[in-house]
């Protein structure tokens, strides 16, 4: 499995945003991980990066547990947080050679960044300040550095933010071919986004998951209902 997760929990104080939750993603799957605001998602995401520790369970990504091998997630996870937290002050091929660096990718740093660039649309883009780019253009950034050093798993909050329907499209398409090879986590509020990538849900509400199958017997088994309304079913006791 790329990654497992189990019995993983997280507490703040007194209160518990993620409850003795559990599941696996094996390579080759794109799934989506939804949830209302609250509900746990980042914490998850960011317990699998390693970003914070867990107060109990254990995450593991490719084959090792998290906490214990942080060198080890860093070389195999992509992340692309919501807030995109980028180096406004550099130019685009600027900061992707820097993360190339950070990555110790060596001699194969200029043609990954050449592949990189190509592959996020970037390419008229890449000598201009990244602090000068639209909303849509600095998301493209932020997923070139998710990918920059070829992860075994790509974890994307809110990966089409900002981004004009072509781009949309375009976005969709990257994460679908990168998820035939790897292993993506996709964090939405856009249904359409999960219905037009993921092949697998996990919906997690107040901390505990209410629904872990694939997409179509999700439908199957509510009704063939789509999924907004199944969302809204599960998540607002």
């Amino acid at each position: 499995m790329s990654v497992k997760v189990e019995n993983l929990t997280k507490v703040y104080d007194e209160q518990v945003a993620v409850n003795h939750i559990s599941f696996d993603i094996p390579k080759g799957e794109i799934v989506g991980f939804l949830g209302p605001n609250g509900a746990g998602k980042s914490t998850t995401m960011k317990i699998i990066t390693g970003y914070i520790p867990a107060t109990e369970g254990s995450a593991t990504v490719c084959g090792k547990e998290v906490s214990n091998h942080l060198i080890h997630t860093q070389r195999n996870i992509g992340y692309l947080p919501e807030s995109n937290p980028l180096y406004h002050e550099m130019y685009v091929r600027e900061y992707l050679t820097f993360l190339s660096r950070v990555h110790k990718l060596g001699i194969k740093s200029n043609k990954r960044i050449d592949e990189v660039i190509e592959l996020t649309g970037l390419g008229r883009e890449e000598k201009k300040k990244i602090g000068s780019l639209s909303k849509g253009y600095k998301q493209r950034v932020g997923l070139a550095q998710a990918i920059i050093h070829d992860p075994e798993v790509l974890i994307l909050d809110e990966p089409t933010s900002g981004l004009d329907p072509n781009q949309i499209v375009e976005i969709r398409d990257l994460i679908k071919n990168f998820g035939k090879e790897k292993t993506v986590i996709l964090s939405t509020h856009i249904m359409q986004e999960v219905e037009a990538m993921c092949n697998r849900v996990i919906i997690i509400n107040k901390g505990n998951i209410v629904a872990d199958d694939s997409l179509i017997q999700l439908q199957q088994n509510n009704e063939h209902k789509n999924l907004e309304d199944i969302f809204r079913s599960l998540t607002l006791n």
